[in-house]
Formats: structure tokens, C-alpha cells, sequence
């Protein structure tokens, strides 16, 4: 499977490697400079990296203060907030990104430009390997820019940058940073720190540690949804009633993380060159459904037959995650012609998660192992074109083995190429960019699931062409074109057994075809003296959209080997799909109030998803509104801010609806030292009227609703 390819990438890492060092001795120490990515208007991910406001599709950033106010012990929940942005939101520790309603597979989630290397995409009850107190930004790329970091990055890709390989040469002796938040809805106590130290010749030296402890989360109202408390109070058995009526705190939720990180890097004028080894070990409890259905309606034997026989309510399940990777990453400046500069990045990790059951025994354990590597080449500009081209290597081993195994062992192997050119003509720029991809996947026999084993190829083949034009000084219009290929997943080739995270006994079909789509996207994006605006709007036509949905049980059981089911049986399928959306983000500065800027923004989105012969897509965010009105000088901000999550009516048909919610938040930070923009003290309360919210992206929402009122204090230092 791609043996030659993998030789050559491993090849180019070695003559890399070995020639970095060489060009280190005839380079003197650089100057202590600024590190780069604090400047939160240019975007690194971008491959070339550009401001903001130059990238043809939609980007946030969230750094500084930002990050520290909306920091979370996921990074679903982290970035919540963010235009275009919603969570799976399993409970409050695992919990992943969705991008324009797109979540799993189709959104790539890395650290530093390389994969999470976790098995979060299986299901939504798996927590990401990737811990936002590390982050010292995270950037977000919706739209044909992220297909540059594969094609499963349909939906967006989220990249938290850390500084774990160091990227500069601390102008201290020592260069500490740290952070400590307490969170009264959890009772979450964080601490983390890491410290750079200079030891000559160019060399710097990066150690990191964090350590996290949360009790059961305490919610804002009951815990079960309105229509699950109605059936819990019509009920015979008074244990059911009782499950109606819990509210405040959600069981099972409690989690303890730590993590320790070291790392060595060179730092040279003409190049650099880094590695860091981390290891992270993670408990944390999933919320169960409490079955209000148990036997109280005799009437439908089949629904009885399940729960008399399988049971599943109060099955308090717990998950311990431990992962260790290690990361390497290096620059060159070749000040060639026609080649500017060549970038590696590459990583690998061993992961392992346990299921233990109450009685404390592994239930299923899952593992995987993974490798990613990047190799860049940056063109030098000429003219008004610039450009990078590169290679992407990536490749899985994934296994399940015990009671809930849904899936086979399975391997999956990917080379893919890339390009991204842009030309410059002044109040127009251009910009295209392609990517092919090769995948293989191979899953080996298995007598309990049926499987005699299977080997796909895929051959995909993406490009997007887009252009904006400056309208006015200040303001520029966008327009982008892309057709997308991406190859199934092992989950969506392979899946054949009952799914106790998604409650659901998934199918797959080793059968499927490229999935297909043509997405259009505009974007209007303005700046002046004191006020903001961007806008992206997006269509996407899917052919051969991969979609699970729910059939009769026998379809399932006949896969199984007439065994009967645990759960319902769900079955993946291909079918024409749509998405449409648009996202807004504004801000205005409203006046001056003595030494305090008063500033104004408010964030909009919306996506509407329908699969063809389905109806609507599920998991899909309603309409959602932010607004925030801040004081601000340079040492203390206040900001106060209100977010409506619209009501979800358009469903499923396996869905309920989500009613709407408002939460309400407010928060004080004050930095104490005057020039030291890095140390701070923040202050905030969050749904600080204690309601009920439920995310509908959540598998998990009529069981599990978010946070209630919550006090946090935050405290972060750099010297």
C-alpha cells in the first residue's frame, strides 16, 4: 500500500534532516524577535500565510484575550462562539467542532498542521486528543482552503498552534507562561505551564504541563428534555417518574486530564528545525439516556423487548484515554528563483482508549495508531504571482476489540499532492488551487462481525478557482468555485455492530463511490477607522453524500447473523444533498467614554441541509445570534454579551426539536502590568441566568443539556 511513495517521503525527511544542520553552522544566532503568530491578523494555516482579510474564504482567529475568556476543557466548547461554529457537545468532555454543520469526517481537526491522531471521528462520545490550554491561537478555514489539508476537510479545518517546538529564542534567561482557571459549574480546577529557556548556539529547550479536575457538571434546569419528562411523568414506575424530575447536576460527567510535553528546537537566520514528545492521559464519564420508555407502555412489545433484554438505563460508562506522540517540524530558506523556502511537518502517535463498566471492567477498548507528514515547498514571489505546492502523508491502524466493537481492524493509507498559485493584479487578485488524492483502506476478516474483509481504492481529485476585487479602498468582494472528491471512511465502509456511543447498530457498505460536490461561496469583507464587517455565504451540491439514517431492523439483523439488535439498526447510505448557509461578524466602535473605547459586534449563522428522498439533514444548528458590547482601554476590558440559539423545527425524522435558548454572559479582565499584554486576570459569568440549553448538533441533547450558570476566574502569566 503506497510502499514506494512512503519510502521517497521518508527519503526527503532524512536528506532534510540531515542538510538543516549543515546550513545551521554557517548562520549566526538570530536577533530576538516577536513570535509571528501573534500577529492575530495573519492566518499561518493558509500554507502561504496572509492577513484576515486577503484569505478567499471564511476564517476566525481566536488568540490573546479572546482564547483566554472563551477557554474550555474541549475544544468544541472552546470555540462555540465562533461564526459558523457549533459542538457535538457529548457531556462537557468530549466535545468536537462542527463547521457549517458539518461535524465527524468532514472536518479536520490538527495541532500545529498535522492530525489530532485520536479516534474522535468515530464517534461523538470519543474526546479530542488536543488540549486547548496548550494553544497559543487557534485558527479556523472554512471553505476550499481547507482542502488543501485533505479532502475530508470539506467542512473546515480547526488548527491549534502551539509553541511546543519552539519558533524563536526567548529574549530571557527563562521564559515561563501560565495559567490557572477555576470553574464553579464543574467545580473544574486547571493549572498549566510551560517554560522556553535559551541554552546557546541557537538551541532552545521547551518543557509543558497541565493537569485538570472536574466534577459532575451542574446544568441549568431539568435533565431531560421537555417531551422525555412527559412520558417520565405519565409512567407506572415511580423509578421513572423520579429520572423526570432529576435536575441541576448531570451524572456521570466528572473527568480528571494531565499532560506533559517536552521539546528541543534550532532557531538559525536561515532556517530552523524542532521536535517535542508529549504524553496525556484522560478520564472522563459520559452522560447515560435515562430510558423513560422501560415498561410502562406494555402495549408495544417490541420497544419492551429491547429494554427488558438490553437495559441501558444508568449505565454509567467511563473512558480512559491515554495518547503519546511525538512531532517534528522544520524550516529551510532556500532564497532561490524560483523556490522561496521548504517546510516539513510530521507526526506520530500511539493512542488508546478504555471503556470500563460500572462494575469496573474493560468493556471495549479502542486503538490506533497513526502518522502524518507534510513537505512544503514555498515559491519565491515573482511578480505579482506566488504560490506553494506540497505532499501529504498519512496512514491508521485502527482496532476495537470487546462486547461493543462496531468496527473491524482496519488500516487506511493516504498520499495526496497539492498546489494552491495566486496572482496578484493590484484591486484584483486570483487564486487557484487542486489537490489529488490516493486511499487505500483495508479491513481484515472478522467472524463476530461478520466481515471476510475488504481492500478500497480511491482516486480523488479536487480544485477551486476564486477571485475578489477591491470595490471600494477598504472593502473587497469574493467569489470562489470548488469541486470537491472524498473518499469513504472506514467507519462508512466498514461499520457492522451495535454503537453504544451513538446508540445506534451501524452499517456500513464496503461498496460506496467517491462522495462529490461543486461549492460556491461569496464573501464581502470591509474595514475602516473604527468599525469591521465579513460575510461568507455558501452553497454545496453533493453527489454521493454519505448519510446514516434509520430502517428496519431485519436489514441489520441479516447483517448480523440473525442476531438480535441492541440498538436500532441505522444504515449508511448515498444520496444527492444540499447545503446552504451564511455566516456574518461585525464590530463597530460606538464612542470614547474618557480613556475607554466603547465597541460594538455581533456574530450571525445559519445553514439549511436536505438530503435528497430523506428531507433534512440531522444534527443541523439552528439559526444562532451573538452581540457584545465592550469597554476597553489597555489594561482592562468589560464586556457583556447575549446569545439566542433559535429553535430547530426542521428535522429528521429520527430527531426531536430543540427549543430555543438565550444565555446571557459578562466578564472583567484586567491586565496588571503595564507592556505585559501576556498576564492577565479574567473574571467571567457565563449563562449567568442559569437556563436551560441544549445544543441540537448533540446526539446527546434530550439527555445532556450545556452548562448552567458558571463562574469562572482565570488567571494567566508570562514573564
Amino acid at each position: 500500500m503506497l510502499r514506494l511513495p512512503l519510502l521517497r517521503a521518508s527519503c526527503a525527511i532524512a536528506a532534510f534532516t540531515t542538510a538543516l544542520p549543515a546550513l545551521a553552522q554557517t548562520s549566526t544566532p538570530p536577533t530576538p524577535q516577536a513570535y509571528h503568530d501573534d500577529r492575530a491578523d495573519i492566518i499561518v494555516t493558509a500554507i502561504i500565510p496572509r492577513r484576515q482579510g486577503d484569505i478567499l474564504s471564511g476564517t476566525s482567529v481566536v488568540a490573546g484575550a479572546e482564547l483566554v475568556r472563551a477557554l474550555r476543557p474541549t475544544i468544541g466548547e472552546t470555540l462555540a462562539r465562533q461564526p459558523g461554529v457549533s459542538a457535538t457537545s457529548f457531556g462537557p468532555n468530549a466535545s468536537r467542532p462542527v463547521l457549517r454543520g458539518f461535524q465527524g469526517e468532514r472536518v479536520r481537526i490538527l495541532t500545529d498542521g498535522v492530525g489530532s491522531f485520536d479516534v474522535s471521528n468515530t464517534s461523538v462520545d470519543h474526546a479530542v486528543a488536543i488540549n486547548p490550554l496548550t494553544a497559543d491561537r487557534i485558527e479556523i478555514l472554512r471553505g476550499p482552503a481547507a482542502l488543501l489539508y485533505g479532502s475530508s476537510a470539506i467542512g473546515g479545518v480547526v488548527n491549534v498552534i502551539d509553541s511546543r517546538i519552539p519558533r524563536r529564542v526567548p529574549d530571557e534567561p527563562i521564559h515561563v507562561d501560565g495559567i490557572a482557571t477555576y470553574g464553579s459549574a464543574a467545580d473544574e480546577r486547571t493549572v498549566a505551564g510551560e517554560i522556553e529557556v535559551p541554552i546557546g548556539g541557537g538551541l532552545v529547550a521547551h518543557a509543558d504541563g497541565s493537569y485538570t479536575k472536574t466534577g459532575d457538571l451542574r446544568t441549568g434546569g431539568y435533565i431531560l428534555a421537555a417531551p422525555l419528562r412527559a412520558i417520565a411523568t405519565d409512567s407506572d414506575e415511580e423509578e421513572i417518574r423520579e429520572d423526570g424530575r432529576l435536575r441541576g447536576k448531570l451524572p456521570n460527567t466528572a473527568a480528571e486530564t494531565w499532560e506533559v510535553a517536552g521539546g528541543l528546537a534550532y532557531v538559525g537566520d536561515r532556517g530552523n528545525l524542532g521536535f517535542s514528545v508529549s504524553h496525556s492521559e484522560n478520564r472522563y464519564g459520559v452522560p447515560s439516556r435515562i430510558d423513560v420508555t422501560e415498561a410502562h407502555d406494555h402495549d408495544d412489545d417490541h420497544d419492551h423487548d429491547h429494554e427488558e433484554e438490553h437495559g441501558h438505563s444508568h449505565e454509567d460508562v467511563t473512558l480512559a484515554m491515554q495518547q503519546t506522540r511525538a512531532d517534528l517540524r522544520g524550516e529551510v530558506a532556500v532564497n532561490g528563483a524560483f523556490l522561496d523556502s521548504i517546510r516539513l511537518r510530521a507526526g506520530w502517535a500511539t493512542y488508546r482508549h478504555d471503556e470500563i463498566e460500572p462494575s469496573g471492567e474493560i468493556g471495549t477498548t479502542f486503538r490506533n495508531q497513526s502518522m502524518e507528514s507534510r513537505l512544503e515547498l514555498i515559491q519565491s514571489r515573482r511578480g505579482n504571482w506566488d504560490g506553494a505546492s506540497g505532499v501529504q502523508y498519512f496512514t491508521r491502524r485502527f482496532s476495537a476489540d470487546g462486547e461493543e466493537k462496531f468496527l473491524p481492524k482496519n488500516d487506511t493509507e493516504q498520499l495526496g499532492f497539492f498546489t494552491l498559485q495566486s496572482v496578484d493584479l493590484g484591486d484584483m487578485r486570483l487564486e487557484a488551487g487542486a489537490r489529488y488524492e490516493m486511499t487505500k483502506l483495508r479491513s481484515v476478516p472478522d467472524s463476530d462481525l461478520f466481515i471476510t474483509g475488504q481492500r478500497r481504492s480511491f482516486d480523488a481529485f479536487s480544485a477551486s478557482v476564486g477571485a475578489s476585487q477591491q470595490i471600494v479602498p477598504g472593502w473587497r468582494l469574493g467569489l470562489n468555485l470548488a469541486r470537491t472528491e472524498r473518499a469513504p471512511s472506514a467507519e462508512e465502509l466498514f461499520a457492522r455492530g451495535n454503537h453504544a456511543g451513538t446508540q445506534a447498530f451501524e452499517l456500513g457498505d464496503p461498496n460506496f463511490s467517491l462522495e462529490k460536490s461543486w461549492g460556491l461561496e461569496g464573501t464581502l469583507r470591509g474595514q475602516g477607522e473604527g468599525y469591521s464587517l465579513s460575510l461568507s455565504a455558501y452553497h454545496n451540491w453533493f453527489d454521493g453524500y454519505i448519510y446514516d439514517a434509520i430502517v428496519d431492523d431485519s436489514v441489520c439483523m441479516a447483517a448480523n447473523g440473525g442476531a438480535e439488535l441492541e440498538f436500532p439498526c441505522f444504515q449508511y447510505a448515498q444520496a444527492d444533498a444540499r447545503y446552504w448557509g451564511f455566516e456574518a461578524e461585525a464590530s463597530v466602535k460606538l464612542g470614547q467614554v474618557d480613556r475607554y473605547a466603547v465597541n460594538l459586534d455581533g456574530v450571525a449563522d445559519y445553514v439549511r441541509a436536505t438530503i435528497t428522498g430523506s428531507g433534512p439533514a440531522p444534527r443541523i444548528p439552528p439559526l444562532r445570534l451573538l452581540g457584545g458590547l465592550e469597554l476597553q482601554d489597555e489594561r482592562l476590558t468589560l464586556r457583556g454579551e447575549v446569545e439566542h440559539s433559535f429553535a430547530q423545527d426542521r428535522i429528521a425524522a429520527t430527531e426531536t426539536r430543540t427549543d430555543g435558548f438565550t444565555l446571557v454572559n459578562a466578564s472583567l479582565s484586567f491586565k496588571p502590568f503595564s507592556g505585559n499584554d501576556r498576564t492577565s486576570i479574567t473574571v467571567s459569568a457565563n449563562n449567568i441566568f442559569d437556563v436551560e440549553a441544549r445544543r441540537h448538533a448533540s446526539v446527546l441533547k434530550d439527555y445532556a443539556p450545556l452548562a448552567g450558570r458558571d463562574i469562572r476566574v482565570t488567571a494567566r502569566l508570562s514573564i
